[in-house]
Protein backbone atom coordinates (compact mmCIF):
# COMPACT_ATOMS: atom_id res chain seq x y z
CA UNK A 1 0.00 0.00 0.00
CA UNK A 2 1.18 3.55 -0.67
CA UNK A 3 -0.12 7.10 -1.11
CA UNK A 4 -1.12 6.61 -4.75
CA UNK A 5 -3.13 3.46 -4.04
CA UNK A 6 -4.85 5.15 -1.11
CA UNK A 7 -5.62 8.17 -3.26
CA UNK A 8 -7.08 6.07 -6.08
CA UNK A 9 -9.16 4.03 -3.63
CA UNK A 10 -10.49 7.02 -1.67
CA UNK A 11 -11.44 8.97 -4.78
CA UNK A 12 -13.60 6.04 -5.91
CA UNK A 13 -15.78 6.36 -2.80
CA UNK A 14 -18.97 8.43 -3.14
CA UNK A 15 -18.72 12.22 -2.77
CA UNK A 16 -15.00 12.26 -1.92
CA UNK A 17 -12.83 15.30 -2.54
CA UNK A 18 -9.21 15.89 -1.64
CA UNK A 19 -7.20 18.89 -0.51
CA UNK A 20 -3.56 19.52 0.27
CA UNK A 21 -3.31 20.86 3.81
CA UNK A 22 -0.54 21.74 6.24
CA UNK A 23 2.05 21.67 3.47
CA UNK A 24 2.33 17.94 2.94
CA UNK A 25 -0.87 16.17 3.97
CA UNK A 26 -3.44 14.94 1.47
CA UNK A 27 -6.82 15.17 3.18
CA UNK A 28 -9.84 13.17 1.99
CA UNK A 29 -13.28 14.66 2.62
CA UNK A 30 -16.78 13.24 2.46
CA UNK A 31 -18.39 16.11 0.61
CA UNK A 32 -16.61 19.29 -0.35
CA UNK A 33 -15.52 21.18 2.74
CA UNK A 34 -17.05 24.40 1.41
CA UNK A 35 -20.52 22.88 1.81
CA UNK A 36 -19.88 21.34 5.22
CA UNK A 37 -18.04 18.16 4.25
CA UNK A 38 -15.85 16.46 6.84
CA UNK A 39 -12.50 14.73 6.55
CA UNK A 40 -12.25 10.98 7.00
CA UNK A 41 -8.63 10.17 6.12
CA UNK A 42 -5.24 11.88 5.80
CA UNK A 43 -2.01 10.70 4.20
CA UNK A 44 1.43 12.17 4.84
CA UNK A 45 2.99 12.79 1.43
CA UNK A 46 6.59 13.35 2.48
CA UNK A 47 6.85 10.98 5.43
CA UNK A 48 7.85 13.61 7.97
CA UNK A 49 4.78 13.20 10.16
CA UNK A 50 4.06 10.66 12.85
CA UNK A 51 2.27 8.24 10.51
CA UNK A 52 1.70 7.44 6.86
CA UNK A 53 -2.10 7.29 7.06
CA UNK A 54 -4.60 8.53 9.63
CA UNK A 55 -8.31 7.80 9.58
CA UNK A 56 -11.46 7.97 11.65
CA UNK A 57 -12.36 4.59 13.12
CA UNK A 58 -15.13 5.33 15.61
CA UNK A 59 -15.26 4.59 19.31
CA UNK A 60 -16.02 0.90 18.80
CA UNK A 61 -12.85 0.16 16.77
CA UNK A 62 -10.46 2.66 18.37
CA UNK A 63 -9.13 0.53 21.25
CA UNK A 64 -9.09 -2.62 19.13
CA UNK A 65 -6.97 -1.00 16.42
CA UNK A 66 -4.57 0.45 19.00
CA UNK A 67 -3.73 -3.10 20.08
CA UNK A 68 -2.17 -3.67 16.65
CA UNK A 69 1.56 -3.05 16.42
CA UNK A 70 2.26 -0.09 14.15
CA UNK A 71 -0.98 1.73 14.95
CA UNK A 72 -1.10 4.68 17.34
CA UNK A 73 -3.58 7.38 18.28
CA UNK A 74 -3.56 10.05 15.58
CA UNK A 75 -1.92 13.29 16.76
CA UNK A 76 -4.48 16.06 17.38
CA UNK A 77 -7.36 13.76 16.36
CA UNK A 78 -7.25 10.85 18.81
CA UNK A 79 -10.00 12.30 20.98
CA UNK A 80 -12.26 12.09 17.90
CA UNK A 81 -11.32 8.40 17.53
CA UNK A 82 -8.72 8.69 14.78
CA UNK A 83 -5.77 6.32 14.49
CA UNK A 84 -2.50 6.61 12.57
CA UNK A 85 -0.65 3.84 10.75
CA UNK A 86 3.03 4.29 11.52
CA UNK A 87 3.97 2.29 8.42
CA UNK A 88 2.12 0.93 5.40
CA UNK A 89 2.43 -2.71 6.42
CA UNK A 90 0.79 -2.23 9.84
CA UNK A 91 -2.37 -3.64 8.23
CA UNK A 92 -2.94 -5.70 5.10
CA UNK A 93 -4.06 -3.70 2.06
CA UNK A 94 -7.59 -5.11 2.01
CA UNK A 95 -7.96 -4.34 5.74
CA UNK A 96 -6.85 -0.74 5.13
CA UNK A 97 -9.44 -0.46 2.37
CA UNK A 98 -12.14 -1.89 4.68
CA UNK A 99 -11.18 0.63 7.37
CA UNK A 100 -11.35 3.51 4.89
CA UNK A 101 -14.81 2.42 3.72
CA UNK A 102 -15.89 2.27 7.38
CA UNK A 103 -14.35 5.71 8.07
CA UNK A 104 -16.15 7.16 5.06
CA UNK A 105 -19.50 5.71 6.20
CA UNK A 106 -19.06 6.91 9.79
CA UNK A 107 -18.26 10.43 8.69
CA UNK A 108 -21.08 10.50 6.12
CA UNK A 109 -23.53 9.67 8.88
CA UNK A 110 -22.28 12.67 10.91
CA UNK A 111 -22.73 15.19 8.08
CA UNK A 112 -25.29 17.96 8.63
CA UNK A 113 -28.65 17.50 6.90
CA UNK A 114 -28.03 20.42 4.54
CA UNK A 115 -24.73 18.90 3.40
CA UNK A 116 -26.36 15.53 2.73
CA UNK A 117 -29.09 17.35 0.80
CA UNK A 118 -26.51 19.02 -1.44
CA UNK A 119 -24.71 15.70 -1.98
CA UNK A 120 -28.02 14.11 -3.04
CA UNK A 121 -28.45 16.65 -5.85
CA UNK A 122 -27.56 15.82 -9.45
CA UNK A 123 -23.85 16.35 -10.08
CA UNK A 124 -24.26 19.42 -12.30
CA UNK A 125 -26.39 21.23 -9.70
CA UNK A 126 -24.09 20.14 -6.87
CA UNK A 127 -21.06 21.56 -8.71
CA UNK A 128 -22.88 24.83 -9.29
CA UNK A 129 -23.67 25.17 -5.58
CA UNK A 130 -20.09 24.31 -4.57
CA UNK A 131 -18.68 26.80 -7.08
CA UNK A 132 -21.03 29.50 -5.81
CA UNK A 133 -20.02 28.75 -2.20
CA UNK A 134 -16.30 28.92 -3.05
CA UNK A 135 -16.81 32.27 -4.73
CA UNK A 136 -18.67 33.60 -1.69
CA UNK A 137 -15.93 32.39 0.67
CA UNK A 138 -13.24 33.98 -1.52
CA UNK A 139 -15.10 37.30 -1.49
CA UNK A 140 -15.42 37.16 2.30
CA UNK A 141 -11.72 36.41 2.62
CA UNK A 142 -10.82 39.37 0.39
CA UNK A 143 -13.03 41.75 2.34
CA UNK A 144 -11.45 40.65 5.64
CA UNK A 145 -7.98 41.31 4.26
CA UNK A 146 -8.86 44.90 3.33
Amino acid sequence: MDNERIRAFCLELPHVTETLNWGHHLVYWVGDREIGGKMFAITDLDGTGSGVLSFHCGAERFDELLETEGIAPAPHLARAFWVALERWNALRPHVIEDELVRAHALIYEKLPKHTKAVLALPEKERRRIICKRRKLLAERSESKQK
